[in-house]
Parts: C-alpha cells; sequence; structure tokens
C-alpha cells in the first residue's frame, strides 16, 4: 500500500462519520480503541481504522 492511497481524517470528519461528538471521538484514541497519530496538537485518524473499529465493534448476530 503505497502512502498516497491512505487517505487520512481528521477528528471533525471522524465525528461526522460515526455521528458522534468530539469529546467522545478523543475518548476513543486516548484509550486506543481507535487508532490514530497526533501531528503535533492535532489527531490524524487512518479511514482503515475507522472502518477496523466499526467492524470490532458492531454487533452482529
Amino acid at each position: 500500500m503505497y502512502l498516497d492511497d491512505l487517505e487520512i481524517l481528521t477528528v471533525e470528519e471522524a465525528c461526522e462519520a460515526l455521528k458522534i461528538g468530539r469529546n467522545a471521538i478523543y475518548r476513543l484514541l486516548n484509550s486506543g480503541k481507535l487508532k490514530g497519530y497526533r501531528n503535533g496538537r492535532h489527531w490524524r485518524i487512518p479511514r482503515e481504522a475507522l472502518r477496523q473499529y466499526i467492524l470490532e465493534n458492531a454487533k452482529l448476530k
């Protein structure tokens, strides 16, 4: 996978995708439940990490 193909989301974009607030996203990132990295003071979340979080936490029967 090339880095050019990797889409990176901001906190605001991740909030919109998950339909949750900023505080909830920061809790997920700080706990490690949602993978991301800090670029200075700003968090960045790879789209694949968001996808993994959704799949791992989906309540599928």
